[in-house]
């Protein structure tokens, strides 16, 4: 994208016009009016809009709410489909006159219409992929006010999770001389990197908007992750009238810094068009210099094998919403690297450019993905209906903007796509998309997540990617290896195993549902094809061609709550069977960020620092006397278990086997016997349980539960002290009801009202429970399981925000944020 000019913000274009010749790009979020509903004419420039909501981008109207059973449950029960206006008024200076002027939304949810000045300018169903258009045309540049529309209607029946809706993610303004690079106009490949060198080629298209044929200068500099220009490269381009050129140039970088997932390198290109000197524009491309080889035995970064330790992520952030603040992907992703997380499938459409970006940083693996559905629906008004006209140019947009993202090693055509079992014609389908990617990208490999064993292989349709996508098939690992030895493959989905955070059902078994509608936290329940992780890191281990696995899924997610609700293609689009389950039950993690029990079971199968964890909590009133099921995950050699003091029994890891319960398809056995859980079986009693690590036979760590007394005091703890005062970075304020001796409260559940004072605000609350229909907006929230949260946005002043909590018959607690 073009370099930002920081001092030129929107504010000071609204008030003052354009006046600024070069090349911008002009964050257009600010000061938008907004309607939930239709309004006949508000196209129109001379339409009232007195009366609409003032707001800024980026914005979920659907997360406001409320709640309500009318809504799909599936959907996460909330108001996503309906009619949204969005209107903003701004001036152009006549400086801008014979410039290109774009407008570029990064997403919008979805078949977004838009009208500048009351003239329609164009369409794009897609609410997951980026589009502009060029409005030129359409302004005034006498410094009266230009008016532009947006138009959205999200269909109920068009999404089989929580899509959002609204324009959730950033509008920018964008003003290039008629001569300039095209969106998503550079392409940087690395055809060779050692540790010696790097070869980097760089593709830019440029257009010339003109009626003259020109003849401009492109120079590529390149600069290292400090900032040193390290390479500089240029040529002479002939661009005919009205029409685009590609400016090919490669050069050579020495000793460069290679991007991977522990040390994750980035370097800049600039690419500068000038004429006659005069610099017509400047372009920054962000970039990485890595290599990535698939073959039949794994996957390699830079010629080192790498197992995916991936996540499934959809791409809400829970009480916001799927409006996009980069500071909750943030925290989002860095919470699944804790977990060991070094790969991410963006389940099932293209993320946020600021995810990508995000990943890139982090040195997260990126499989893109961009349908969920082709021409056969999985619910009625799904991209099915914009399949044909929309999908080449969808699919194509998602590669030229994201293939310059050094995360991203595979592009994903599509997942559980219903033409697997179309012996006719699903292979062609798959083929043409295939060959779309082929044309934009020739570096990558294409894949797909396939569940419907054996049909796509049987039916030339795997075949028609590079790379096997299998969904929830662990145990037919070595039987799809021998069958097709040339073919490389990885878990595109595994386990969908299902809990609620700090709850736990006894005695352990496998149930499909229970009166709670939570879901047991022992690990071991999931709907008919899902199972515990134990058995893929099994399989993982027993077949290792496999390139590894994307658990479903890293965090909870709104909608789709299984195992309760409904089941695909029944209930008629409608999972409202189990109301109020209304979200997500699969996440390793909850809607909150806060870790269930089975984070750290992958993380004691998916990292080597030493860590021990221990389950259940240690409050079962009226349970003395009887077995309590005590597991303990870790990734040490060996664990003691202690109670009041007294030991209960060292268990080796590997050796000492715990039995759990399973029962899933294509698999006989109803137990597993897993190493990968120590266990014991305890007769309660209050007081302390205590686990106790050891490696090489030394205490390396250890981990202390106790029995809580009453509900007496909250304790507040946020993720950054100091956050940034851009009106957009947030702090997440986590909550936690404690005794009066300081220890924690599992079972607690009292309301805590928050009070904010200073330069910012709460944009959202909430606790993790599936079933709670309390608002994800205001100022207070029911503790579930002694928890909740509170998330700060900052303004755009500097100073502190302060935050306290309150609750009934609990001792309040403040904390403070400075804003910088």
């Amino acid at each position: 994208m073009k370099q930002l000019f920081l001092s030129f913000c929107a504010a000071t274009l609204l008030c003052c016009g354009v006046s600024k010749a070069q090349a911008q790009d002009l964050n257009f979020n600010d000061s938008w009016r907004f309607f939930n509903a239709e309004a006949k004419g508000a196209e129109q420039v001379n339409f009232n809009d007195s009366k609409w909501r003032n707001l800024n981008l980026p914005h979920d109207w659907a997360i406001e709410g409320p709640f309500d059973e009318k809504y799909n449950a599936r959907c996460g029960g909330l108001p996503f489909h309906g009619t949204g206006w969005y209107r903003k008024s701004f001036k152009m200076d006549k400086s801008a006159q014979g410039k290109v002027v774009r407008i570029e939304f990064e997403g919008a949810m979805y078949d977004a219409y838009v009208w500048v000045n009351g003239q329609l300018v164009g369409n794009r169903p897609n609410g997951y992929i980026g589009f502009e258009f060029d409005i030129s045309k359409y302004l005034k540049y006498d410094g009266s006010n230009n008016i532009i529309a947006v138009r959205l209607k999200p269909e109920d029946l068009s999404s089989r999770w929580y899509p959002g809706a609204g324009i959730y993610r950033s509008v920018w303004l964008k003003i290039d001389e008629p001569v300039h690079v095209k969106q998503w106009g550079t392409y940087i490949t690395t055809p060779t990197v050692t540790k010696e060198k790097a070869t980097i080629q760089n593709e830019t298209t440029v257009e010339n908007k003109t009626e003259k044929a020109v003849t401009v200068k492109v120079k590529q500099e390149y600069f290292s992750p400090d900032g040193k220009s390290v390479a500089s490269v240029e040529e002479d381009l002939k661009i005919a009238p009205n029409s685009k050129a590609i400016s090919a140039l490669y050069t050579v970088i020495k000793n460069p810094l290679r991007w991977d997932t522990k040390t994750p390198h980035l370097y800049n290109a600039v690419t500068t068009i000038s004429e006659n000197g005069k610099v017509l524009d400047s372009y920054k491309t962000r970039f990485g210099l890595r290599t990535i080889a698939f073959t039949k035995d794994g996957f390699f970064l830079n010629n080192e094998k790498i197992r995916f330790n991936g996540v499934c992520l959809h791409h809400d952030n829970g009480a916001l919403g799927s409006a996009v603040y980069k500071r909750a992907d943030e925290r989002k992703l860095q919470i699944m690297k804790d977990m060991g997380t070094n790969a991410i499938r963006t389940s099932h459409n293209p993320p946020s450019r600021e995810f990508l970006d995000l990943c890139d940083e982090l040195g997260l693996l990126v499989l893109d993905e961009s349908f969920d559905m082709w021409k056969m629906p999985k619910v009625p008004n799904g991209y099915s209906v914009f399949f044909d006209q929309w999908a080449e140019r969808d699919i194509k947009d998602m590669l030229y903007r994201d293939r310059n993202h050094p995360s991203i090693i595979m592009w994903s055509t599509g997942n559980e796509i219903l033409e697997q079992g179309d012996k006719k014609n699903g292979w062609r389908v798959a083929k043409m998309l295939n060959d779309y990617c082929k044309e934009v990208d020739r570096t990558r490999p294409t894949t797909m997540g396939m569940n419907n064993y054996s049909n796509p292989y049987d039916n030339n349709f795997a075949q028609q990617v590079d790379i096997a996508g299998v969904n929830y098939k662990p145990s037919k690992y070595e039987e799809i290896r021998s069958n097709y030895p040339e073919l490389p493959f990885y878990g595109s989905e595994t386990s969908s195993c299902t809990s609620s955070r700090g709850v736990y059902h006894l005695p352990i078994e496998k149930y499909e549902t229970h009166p709670s509608l939570h879901v047991t936290s022992y690990d071991i329940i999931g709907p008919p094809w899902a199972y515990p992780p134990d058995i893929e890191f099994h399989f993982q281990e027993k077949s290792p061609f496999v390139m590894g696995e994307f658990i479903w899924t890293g965090f909870d997610y709104l909608g789709e709550p299984t195992p309760y609700g409904g089941k695909d293609n029944s209930t008629n689009g409608y999972w409202n069977g189990h109301w109020p389950s209304k979200s997500s039950y699969f996440g390793a993690v909850d809607l909150c960020g806060f870790p269930k029990d089975r984070f750290f079971l992958y993380q004691s199968h998916w990292t080597t620092k030493p860590m021990i964890h221990l389950l259940p909590h240690w409050n079962w009133e009226g349970m003395e006397g009887k077995e309590i099921p005590v597991y303990c995950y870790t990734n040490v050699d060996e664990a003691e278990l202690f109670l009041n003091g007294k030991s209960l029994g060292r268990k080796v890891k590997g050796k000492d086997l715990t039995e759990i319960k399973v029962d899933f398809t294509r698999y006989e056995p109803k137990t597993f016997q897993s190493k990968y859980r120590l266990s014991w079986n305890v007769p309660y009693q209050p007081g302390t349980l205590k686990v106790v690590g050891y490696k090489d036979g030394k205490k390396v760590n250890e981990e202390i539960i106790k029995t809580a007394g009453k509900p007496a005091k909250i304790s507040l703890s946020v993720d950054r002290s100091i956050i940034d005062a851009n009106g957009q970075d947030l702090a997440y304020v986590t909550v936690k009801i404690l005794d009066k001796n300081g220890n924690f409260c599992p079972l607690a559940d009292n309301l805590v009202t928050f009070d904010v004072k200073g330069v910012g605000e709460i944009i959202g609350v909430d606790n993790g429970n599936q079933i709670s229909l309390e608002s994800f907006q205001g100022n207070q929230r029911k503790a579930f399981n002694g928890m909740c949260l509170a998330i700060l946005k900052s303004s755009k002043n500097a100073g502190k925000i302060a935050l306290k909590a309150n609750s009934k018959s609990l001792k309040s607690t403040q904390i403070v944020i400075e804003t910088k």
